[in-house]
């Protein structure tokens, strides 16, 4: 499966927030775990990625825009 960073950042950004913000909200003490995460250096597990789109304030049926099969390589993290 893979994640679309970009739209990643994308959504946190149209939702206002901070990568700090978000890295609070999920429990994080630093923005360096989310950072990791949004960066593509670390991987995002299916829980983190259900919360996150909770912490944007969409729906957990739109889970699913940030997957797809197209992303050009340096934008995409495999999980």
């Amino acid at each position: 499966m893979t994640i679309n960073l970009k739209r990643l950042k994308a959504e946190r950004i149209a939702s206002g927030m901070t990568q700090d913000e978000v890295a609070h909200r999920m429990g994080w003490k630093t923005r360096t775990p989310y950072a990791k995460r949004e960066n593509g250096i670390v991987s995002i597990g299916a829980d983190e990625l259900a919360k996150i789109t909770l912490i944007f304030g969409l729906p957990m049926e739109k889970i699913t825009i940030f997957f797809e099969d197209n992303v050009p390589e340096k934008e995409r993290l495999l999980a």
